[in-house]
C-alpha cells in the first residue's frame, strides 16, 4: 500500500498559476506541465481557488466512556461492548488498542466455574509427576 504526505498549496500560488493562465491563454494541460502541478489540481483551483477548511472527524466511540466499561465490566467480550456502544467489535478492538489496554491472558475462561479449574489443576499436576 502506497502512503502519500498531503500538502496543500499556498493560495498565494494558486492565484498566481490561475493569473498567469489567463495572462498567457494556456490550457489546462500547458499551464500544469509549466508549474509542475496536476491538472486536476488546476481544474480545481479553477473552480475554488481556496482550499476547503478541514474539520475534525468526529469519533462513533468516546473513549473516556470506553475506558469506564472496561473498569466496570472486565470480563466483557468485545462483542458485549460493541453492543453497548452500538459499534462493531473492530471499532472496539482499535479503540481498546490506543488506549493500550490488552486482555491478560489465562488458561481459563473467566466465567469457567471453581470446580473445572481445580480438576484441570489436578490433571496437570499428574502429568507434572509423570515427567
Amino acid at each position: 500500500m502506497i502512503t502519500r504526505c498531503v500538502m496543500s498549496y499556498t493560495i498565494d500560488f494558486r492565484r498566481k498559476v490561475i493569473s498567469v493562465r489567463k495572462a498567457e491563454g494556456l490550457t489546462i494541460r500547458e499551464t500544469a506541465k509549466q508549474f509542475r502541478i496536476g491538472k486536476a489540481s488546476l481544474v480545481r483551483w479553477l473552480k475554488r481557488p481556496e482550499p476547503k477548511n478541514s474539520t475534525p472527524r468526529k469519533r462513533k466511540l468516546d473513549k473516556n466512556a470506553l475506558a469506564k466499561d472496561v473498569e466496570q465490566y472486565p470480563d466483557a467480550y468485545q462483542k458485549e461492548r460493541a453492543e453497548r456502544f452500538g459499534v462493531c467489535k473492530k471499532t472496539i478492538w482499535q479503540s481498546l488498542k490506543k488506549l493500550g489496554l490488552t486482555y491478560k491472558k489465562t488458561l481459563f475462561h473467566p466465567k469457567t466455574n471453581e470446580s473445572d479449574r481445580l480438576a484441570h489443576q489436578q490433571k496437570r499436576q499428574q502429568y507434572e509427576k509423570k515427567r
